[in-house]
């Protein structure tokens, strides 16, 4: 409790300038809310003397301290670790590096956070599919599901099956037959590769949820064999959720 209070009062009442630069809801300059995030937690980090090897507080305390949502904490997060300012250790805590080992390459980057995509993806893609199923004709159906055999063969093999699934969510967007929309779905899913999405990944995807996932697509298929939109951009949007949940299992 008593180091909760000390993030409170260094958030609330520090007026020296490298805290204000990072302060969460004053930022001199447009920034990503989790980077915003992750400056403030650089500089407490640096500000409170925090040793290689010292404990956090967990996620929730943190978003309390700084005011903002878990989410934007989780990518802040996993920026840092990215960076190599922490460590999340799974079923354990984040736990401070030495600074040698922090990358001010990787800081300068500024990709959009893992869970700010789900969302983007949520809208866009719960339409995509709404549209596909007033068009999807048995071919179209066919290749869907070759694409969710696809993921489930990669899944045995002990791969990420990200081949599989990025052919089902652009597969999707081509029965629209809108080239814009194809490269918007393209360009969001690829996103999946960028640093944060990577590392998240490591930490919270596995077998299980793999599997999930590819139920998940398999009730996008039904609706569009229905030829019902409401349920595919329902079916669409409850997957996003799913992995958004998935991704906002506790890190400590």
């Amino acid at each position: 409790m008593k180091l909760l209070v000390r993030w409170y009062d260094q958030i609330r009442m520090s007026k020296e300038p490298a805290m204000q630069d990072h302060a969460v809801q004053h930022a001199a300059e447009p920034k990503r809310l989790y980077r915003q995030v992750a400056g403030a937690l650089r500089a407490l980090i640096s500000r409170d003397g925090y040793a290689a090897g010292s404990r956090l507080p967990p996620e929730r305390q943190l978003a309390l301290a700084l005011k903002v949502s878990r989410p934007s904490v989780r990518e802040a997060l996993i920026a840092l670790e990215v960076e190599g300012w922490i460590e999340v250790r799974m079923g354990s805590g984040i736990y401070v590096c030495g600074r040698e080992d922090s990358d001010a390459d990787a800081a300068q980057q500024d990709p959009p956070g893992p869970l700010e995509l789900l969302r983007a993806r949520a809208l866009v893609e719960g339409e995509v599919a709404a549209l596909a199923a007033t068009m999807a004709n048995r071919t179209h159906i066919a290749g869907l599901e070759e694409a969710v055999m696809q993921m489930e063969a990669e899944a045995a093999g002990g791969a990420v099956p990200l081949q599989g699934d990025r052919l089902f969510h652009l597969r999707l967007a081509r029965i629209t037959g809108n080239s814009t929309l194809v490269r918007v779905v393209a360009e969001l899913f690829d996103q999946r590769g960028n640093p944060l999405s990577s590392r998240l990944g490591e930490h919270l995807e596995h077998s299980a949820s793999w599997q999930s996932a590819v139920r998940e697509h398999r009730q996008v298929i039904m609706a569009l064999q229905c030829r019902d939109p409401a349920a595919a951009r329902s079916a669409m949007q409850r997957h996003m959720a799913q992995s958004h949940r998935r991704l906002s299992v506790k890190l400590d």
